[in-house]
């Protein structure tokens, strides 16, 4: 049953891990045409190679005095007065502001995390005026990652702002609790907050295998609050109260329709969401867990009705580029025909064919079922 499969499975196994780094891809003419249509291809005054030229670093603690991955980047007092210029005009671009704002910020700090696939950098930027302090990151350009953005964008309620421009990306902060802390963080949750944590967290793993958006652990996703739910029936011998709903979301796309393995599509098979897991199992009947997974497909299947066009242009781009390794996208393939007992992705030569195919797979009888006039062919 796919449902055993997909949620309920055991979720430890060490031969289905993914290794901690990957090629990185270039962005492709055809997909730069895409990215300038849509206003994701600008000049930047900063490259991710300019910030690569510091003096030293120094490693940085987190609030509770643990070591982290993060290391404080430092520049020549030179050459830190022309990057803080052009970090700061770059973040006026990312939020659109006008240039004549640039006066009000001030550079805080210039990190950077050398674990993992971008080795992005951390920019800590301050409004002198009301003393905010905004976060934004420039990572390394990776194909596959821009793609697993724009597909955030397109098909979830998330929208992602970033921009590209020749071998850099640069990407607002996504603001949430990241999931391997949330739980710890909050021992207490109500009976019906537990519940919509685990209608959640089946939502996010169907939405990340309907894309095929991998390596989605703990550290990898944010829990959010999405509003106040004042109408809890109070449980026996209890008091009623207001339930916080949730809604989960990915922050780490380096892992778009990489790697070979079908199993890394779903956050419910890593051991680092054990606890997600158990708490799907908990809470949720059969009925349930089936009834949060078709209302996911419902949803991705108007985001892909409402942009159609955009999205028909992404796919495009995607089928033809090379974001993946040839021996991967053999074996995604036979694995995807035997999951869905199907021969559609024996034709798939690119890791954005089975993209294709697998929006279709997952969604086409959504999409259908929401459209006046059924025409299966011709939304992507």
């Amino acid at each position: 049953m796919w449902l055993n499969e997909s949620i309920l499975e055991k979720h430890h196994k060490e031969t289905v891990r993914r290794l901690m780094q990957k090629d990185v891809f270039p962005v492709s003419p055809f997909f730069r045409k895409y990215l300038d249509n849509y206003g994701r291809e600008v000049k930047l005054p900063v490259l991710y190679s300019d910030l690569t030229g510091y003096s030293h670093a120094n490693s940085l603690k987190d609030r509770k005095g643990k070591w982290t991955h993060w290391e404080n980047a430092v520049y020549e007092p030179h050459q830190l007065k022309v990057l803080e210029e052009g970090l700061i005009a770059t973040y006026c671009i990312l939020k659109k502001q006008p240039k004549r704002t640039a006066g009000q910020y001030d550079i805080e700090s210039v990190d950077f995390c050398d674990y993992g696939n971008s080795i992005p950098f951390r920019i800590k930027i301050t409004n002198r005026n009301s003393a905010r302090r905004h976060v934004f990151y420039i990572k390394q350009s990776d194909a596959s990652r821009v793609y697993g953005l724009e597909l955030e964008h397109l098909l979830t309620p998330n929208p992602i702002n970033f921009l590209h421009y020749k071998n850099t990306l640069v990407e607002e902060h996504i603001e949430g609790i990241p999931g391997d802390l949330f739980l710890q963080q909050n021992p207490h949750l109500t009976k019906a907050e537990k519940a919509s944590l685990a209608g959640a967290f089946v939502q996010f793993n169907e939405s990340c295998f309907a894309r095929l958006l991998g390596d989605m652990r703990s550290y990898n996703f944010v829990v959010n609050p999405l509003g106040t739910n004042s109408f809890v029936p109070a449980e026996e011998g209890k008091t009623a109260v207001s339930s916080v709903q949730y809604s989960i979301r990915a922050i780490d796309f380096d892992q778009q329709c990489y790697e070979g393995k079908k199993e890394l599509y779903f956050p419910g098979y890593y051991k680092e969401n054990a606890e997600y897991v158990h708490l799907v199992l908990q809470q949720l009947d059969p009925l349930q867990i089936e009834q949060k997974r078709q209302n996911e497909f419902d949803a991705m299947a108007s985001r892909m009705i409402a942009c159609r066009k955009q999205l028909m242009e992404l796919i495009n781009s995607i089928v033809h580029d090379d974001i993946s390794e040839n021996y991967k996208i053999q074996s995604l393939r036979n694995e995807l025909n035997a999951h869905f007992n199907t021969t559609r992705f024996i034709s798939c030569k690119t890791m954005g064919a089975i993209v294709k195919q697998q929006l279709k797979q997952v969604l086409q009888k959504h999409v259908q079922k929401l459209r006046s006039t059924k025409r299966p062919d011709d939304w992507i």
